[in-house]
């Protein structure tokens, strides 16, 4: 890889069923047989909370390799306010072209874009070994539990990172998931026909 041989901009909307392909492929049989991500981003597109001035896509010699997006959510701050944060992502990569660089190239690019606009804060469920690398900490470090969790379960897939330092220092809450993002199974099967057949198939360390 060099600087030079990729590019990142918008989605347009004659990307949109390319980028819907893209996401099927990175995530198909990865955390559970088959996959649902494809079908949230196609719903993602028309909530109010999604933000079309983030909502990337990259290129690579003319084709689509990869693609972010972010939602607009909140923390449930226990003091009573509503403390506006972003949640991010489906994000990745074509699966042939992972572990080459590219998706923090393509992760950092949409933070700054972000921070450019004015977020405070962006909250997310990752792997810390890949997001600590663009900045981001585990959300109990800020004192942000995440909804529904029990207070002594295992909370290391939910990770934080300000873009404005300081935005969450006198803020301890419960973060939210967008709504948009709880997808009905029936429609993602029946979504899922609507594209080239995928063996759907459990293999060891899915999650789900």
């Amino acid at each position: 890889m060099n600087k030079n041989d990729y590019t990142i901009r918008l989605e347009k909307q004659e990307d949109r069923r390319a980028v819907e392909n893209l996401i099927r492929e990175s995530f198909w049989n990865v955390y559970s047989p088959g996959y649902l991500e494809h079908y949230v981003m196609h719903v993602l597109r028309d909530d109010p909370a999604f933000i079309r001035e983030l909502d990337f896509v990259m290129e690579k010699d003319g084709r689509l390799i990869g693609q972010n997006m972010f939602m607009k959510t909140v923390i449930e701050a226990d003091d009573g306010r509503m403390i506006d944060v972003l949640t991010m992502g489906p994000i990745c990569i074509t699966p042939e072209l992972k572990r080459h660089g590219y998706g923090k190239i393509l992760l950092d690019h949409s933070l700054e874009k972000a921070a450019e606009l004015g977020f405070g804060a962006v909250l997310f469920e990752g792997n810390i070994g890949f997001y600590g690398k663009s900045g981001f900490n585990y959300a109990s470090r800020f004192g942000i539990r995440y909804h529904d969790l029990p207070a002594d379960a295992d909370a290391s897939f939910f990770l934080c990172k300000e873009l404005i330092p300081g935005y969450l220092d006198d803020v301890t809450g419960v973060y939210q998931t967008p709504l948009g993002y709880y997808v009905d199974d029936a429609e993602v099967e029946a979504f899922d026909r609507t594209f080239p057949p995928k063996v759907k198939l459990k293999l060891p360390g899915q999650l789900f």
